[in-house]
Parts: C-alpha cells; sequence; structure tokens
C-alpha cells in the first residue's frame, strides 16, 4: 500500500506502451530491454519518490529509471525508431549519453521516502527510459510477456535536487575444487561474457580488475573509491546476484574517521530495498568509500536457477548466472 501523499504531491502512473515478450540474444537467458515512458511534463516537477510494479515477476530480474533531459529525448526516439519491436536492447545502460538514474527496483524494493525537502529534478518535456532486465532462466523457454508500470510520486515544489551514485568493486571468482569446464578460465569465461552482451561487455570485469587491485582471485572482493566533491549520503542499497553472501559500504575504512553506511551480513537476493540513513551523512572531497562483496560459487550447485548452467570463472557480468557488486547511494549537494 501506497503511503499517503504529502503536501504538494501528486501520484503519476505510467506503465509500457504495449505488452513485450523477451529473448535474450546470442543463445543467453538476459534481455535488456529499454523503453521510453512520458509524465507529458509541462513545468518543472520534482520526483520524491516511485514504486516499479513488475507485471510478469517471474522474469523481470531488476529495473532502472533514467531521466531524459529534452534534449536527449531526440537520441532516445532515435534507438527506438531504429529497433524492430518495441524499445531497443540496452545491455549496462539506457544507451542515450548522460541520463540519470533516478530510480530504480530490485526483489524486496519498496517506494522509500526521503525528506520532502529533496526529489530528483524533472525539467519541462523530461522523459523517462525504462530499463528492465528480464530473464528466463526459470521460465522453461516459454518466458511470456510483460506490461510492467511504475508510479511516480509527483510535486511542482522547488527541492533540492538529489542524484544516484554508484559504487562498483571486481569479482574474481574462481570454480570450486568440485566443478571443472571450458568457462573456468578467466579469459574464456571473460570472452563469454562478450559472446552473450556483445563488444565492451569485457570493460566493466577488465576495468575494475585494473582500478581496484591489484586482486587476487577469491571471494571477497572490494573497492576504494574516492569521493568527487562535497554531498550529503541519504540512503543506500547493495546489488548482487544469486552468488551473493554479504555486502559492506564503508566510509574512510582504517581512519579515525571510518565509518560503517551499509552492511548487509546475510544478503538476500529478494531483499534489496534501499536502507535510510538514521541521519544524513556529508562527505567531503577526497574521503573514500569502500565497497566490500562477498560471493559464493558452491550455490550454484544449489540454485535451481544455476544448475543446469557450466560452471565458470564468474566476473563481473550483466547476467543473473553473472554477478554485480554494486552500492548505490543516493546523495545531495552538501549546503
Amino acid at each position: 500500500m501506497a503511503a499517503p501523499l504529502r503536501a504538494g504531491e501528486r501520484f503519476e502512473s505510467l506503465s509500457m506502451a504495449e505488452a513485450y515478450t523477451p529473448s535474450g540474444p546470442n543463445g543467453g537467458t538476459d534481455d535488456y530491454r529499454c523503453f521510453v515512458i512520458d509524465p507529458k511534463l509541462t513545468s518543472q516537477a520534482f520526483l520524491t519518490g516511485a514504486q516499479f510494479l513488475p507485471q510478469n515477476s517471474d522474469i523481470v530480474h531488476h529495473a532502472i529509471f533514467f531521466r531524459l533531459g529534452p534534449k536527449q529525448v531526440a537520441q532516445a526516439k532515435a534507438l527506438d525508431d531504429g529497433t524492430p519491436g518495441q524499445g531497443w536492447t540496452c545491455f549496462g545502460d539506457s544507451g542515450v549519453d548522460e541520463a540519470s538514474w533516478v530510480a530504480h527496483w530490485a526483489p524486496g524494493t519498496n517506494e522509500t521516502l526521503l525528506n520532502p525537502r529533496y526529489g530528483y529534478a524533472l525539467p519541462p518535456g523530461s522523459k523517462l527510459v525504462m530499463q528492465i532486465h528480464y530473464n528466463t532462466l526459470n521460465a522453461n523457454g516459454h518466458p511470456g510477456s510483460d506490461k510492467s508500470s511504475i508510479r511516480l510520486r509527483l510535486t511542482d515544489k522547488a527541492l533540492e535536487p538529489l542524484e544516484t551514485a554508484l559504487f562498483p568493486a571486481p569479482i574474481e571468482l574462481p570454480c570450486t575444487p568440485q566443478e571443472t569446464g571450458p568457462l573456468c578460465d578467466r579469459a574464456a569465461a571473460v570472452k563469454d561474457v562478450v559472446r552473450r552482451f556483445g563488444p565492451g561487455a569485457d570493460g566493466e570485469a577488465d576495468g575494475l580488475a585494473k582500478e581496484c587491485g591489484p586482486l587476487k582471485p577469491g571471494p571477497t572482493q572490494h573497492c576504494d573509491i574516492p569521493i568527487p566533491g562535497s554531498v550529503t549520503l541519504h540512503a543506500l542499497a547493495g546489488h548482487m546476484h544469486l552468488l551473493g553472501r554479504s555486502i559492506k559500504v564503508e566510509l574512510n575504512p582504517g581512519t579515525p574517521k571510518a565509518q560503517t553506511l551499509l552492511d548487509v551480513p546475510k544478503y538476500d537476493f529478494d531483499d534489496q530495498a534501499l536502507r535510510l540513513l538514521a541521519k544524513p551523512v556529508t562527505v567531503k572531497k577526497g574521503d573514500v568509500v569502500r565497497v566490500t562483496c562477498t560471493h559464493d560459487a558452491a550455490l550454484r550447485a544449489q540454485l535451481p536457477q544455476l544448475q543446469t548452467l557450466q560452471p565458470r570463472y564468474v566476473v563481473w557480468g550483466a547476467g543473473t548466472s553473472d554477478e554485480m557488486c554494486l552500492g548505490i547511494a543516493i546523495w545531495s549537494k552538501a549546503a
């Protein structure tokens, strides 16, 4: 049930224009599809909350909503018009230059309301890209269609603008000693990621390995990420896939200013809700955020979705059978 509207707020419900039946390219089981939805804004508005409503939850892995300014709408239209069927393929992001993340959904995520002073700015003429990650591992070759929707909480009040920040860390997870196969070789596994998701799909795995290294293959990896400017953190979430065991986000670890921002010691894929900080935390340029994830390759033999797949050396990848380690933060500019 939706929380009551606050002073000046209104709901706006939007859905895909028509149902979409996913089909993973290149023999894969993952389909990232982007759709433009239009709140028909004729004046400045702010997004203060959102609730994604997956119509076919058996195949919807996650959804991300990106803001398109008026100048970006034409690029999104060109992508849509140039792709057969509804929407376009969009592994990784929206495919539109500098589109900004303003909302997301993953299993267990409900509408999270911040202090009503804050919201995501939506200029007049703005539209949204709805990126949906469909996964058909459980569909037995018959995924069915999906026509998901979102309920936006909007206000015309002038608010302090929010942004979404992402803190990724690498995954370098070898096969277990009990597993063998050609994809247990890292190079072969990375090549398979590229086969399924296209050229450049190896960039995240190899880029993070270089940026966050030196790395030693194993279940736990982390990355230290410097903050580019003074901001105030309001809420965080952690995102991994089916092999995730734990995720932690820390501020300035190993220093007198050390602080734990998010700690999920028993990660549950079905509970990826945003966690509001007890009190907003202001960080300054040069402060460091560390995100740490632990994955468990032994879970592959225990999960029905993964038991039929070849064992693999797991790196960062867009598929449900691949992995991610991602801290998601909502912040505003510090006063």
